[in-house]
């Protein structure tokens, strides 16, 4: 990074003076310790609209439900679009930190669970304020718009298409580009930038397992649905192993199934819950009419009528691919070899998980993105496991632990060039 932004970067990370602004570890340890579930961030949603407004941003809270706009307009120029995401997840912290996690939530409708910020949002949001700060100190080197956007519910994959629903480009403005980051186990200190494809599409399926049940003491007088549902699970790894081109990923998890409740009961129906992920619509497509298939397939093969095949349920709410915008994740990755040096640049696959953040991007095709990876492992940590092949947790995992000055450091110094590099010079 230059000299300028290092220096800066050091000062935002500092310990404050009593009257300046909280540095931005402290900042994290607080968002961390109290995360909340999607559409339900609103004391994230809050410090990070004050953070905004203090740096003279125009701040327009409550975008898609708790989501927050704010703009940075200075003379003619580009439009830049900064997302970060503000929710948690219904996980148990165990880092064993002194700042953990102690808060619990639910899901509307659903059972009250501890809540952990598993998956770094709150790294991203420290970031996003790091930007916001370091943008509107150095008004004087750039021209144009910041659209820096915090974002409710990436996890449940509902909060980019919300705030698109309330007229987030009608209202503010269409971006010319939007830019991401995402932390993840790479060392801290260290970015990776794809160049096309970034995260997967996921959809989520359900399936109700149906059958005639009866006394365990006699199975030849039902048709047992925990048999027929085993079956089909079984069944479901030929779509990626038999049936699917090795050259493109794909993922079909069963991720839950319950059914029965003795031991000496049959019951009358089994419930699957599946993730199902690729890289490419037509994958996609095949993987869900393949479970359909599998699933009336097995069920005639039991002998069941027609009237008690399964029945499959694809949510509406799934997420296409996220894929970088090829050119300009060629300008930013040479950038940050240049800023960071080539051997903090790591090449990396693609991630199976998925992401919302494409919906910015597919709602214009005039919109150039970039998603990139931060690497967030304390470095002699990542060392040490390289050496002796410990695995290390990652996001979603209750032990998930940041390390944070170093990972928010690289992140804001990378996204305020990336920023910049894309804004004209002041003349």
């Amino acid at each position: 990074m230059g000299r300028a932004f290092g220096a800066l970067i050091a000062a935002m990370l500092a310990s404050p003076a009593a009257a300046a602004p909280v540095d931005l570890v402290t900042l994290y340890k607080d968002l961390h310790a109290h995360p909340e579930l999607g559409f339900q961030e609103v004391r994230s949603a809050g410090i990070l609209a004050a953070e905004a407004r203090a740096a003279g941003f125009e701040v327009t809270e409550k975008v898609g439900g708790t989501g927050v706009v704010a703009l940075l307009k200075n003379g003619k120029g580009p439009t830049v679009l900064v997302r970060a995401d503000m929710d948690a997840l219904p996980v148990k912290e165990i880092t064993g930190l002194p700042y953990a996690s102690q808060a619990t939530g639910h899901y509307k409708g659903g059972p009250e669970t501890p809540v952990m910020h598993a998956c770094g949002h709150d790294i991203h949001m420290a970031v996003w304020v790091g930007v916001v700060r370091a943008l509107a100190a150095n008004k004087a080197n750039w021209r144009g718009t910041v659209m820096m956007v915090a974002q409710p519910a990436e996890e449940i994959i509902q909060g980019a298409r919300a705030m698109l629903a309330d007229g987030l480009y009608a209202r503010f403005g269409r971006p010319d580009y939007a830019l991401a980051l995402h932390d993840g186990t790479g060392p801290a200190g260290t970015v990776q930038v794809n160049l096309a494809a970034n995260a997967s599409a996921a959809d989520t399926v359900d399936i109700e397992v149906k059958g005639i049940g009866g006394h365990g003491a006699y199975p030849a007088d039902t048709n047992d649905p925990v048999v027929l549902a085993s079956r089909i699970v079984v069944a479901l790894q030929t779509l990626v192993a038999r049936e699917n081109d090795p050259f493109q990923p794909a993922v079909v998890t069963v991720g839950s199934i319950h059914g029965g409740t003795k031991h000496n009961i049959i019951g009358e129906s089994v419930h699957l819950q599946l993730t199902v992920r690729s890289f490419d619509a037509g994958v996609q497509a095949r993987l869900l009419e393949g479970i359909r298939r599998i699933a009336r397939g097995e069920a005639i093969a039991a002998g069941l009528p027609e009237s008690l095949y399964p029945q499959v349920t694809v949510d509406p709410n799934g997420t296409q691919p996220t894929i970088n915008t090829t050119p300009l994740a060629l300008r930013i990755k040479a950038l940050f070899q240049k800023t960071l040096g080539p051997d903090k640049v790591l090449e990396g696959n693609p991630s199976m998980a998925s992401e919302d953040y494409n919906q910015y991007g597919l709602a214009d095709p005039r919109i150039q993105t970039v998603m990139y990876s931060l690497g967030a492992v304390n470095p002699d940590v990542w060392a040490k496991a390289q050496k002796d092949g410990t695995k290390l947790p990652g996001p979603h995992n209750p032990r998930w632990a940041p390390d944070p000055e170093p990972t928010i450091a690289t992140g804001v110094a990378t996204m305020t060039d990336a920023v910049m590099m894309l804004l004209p010079k002041s003349r």
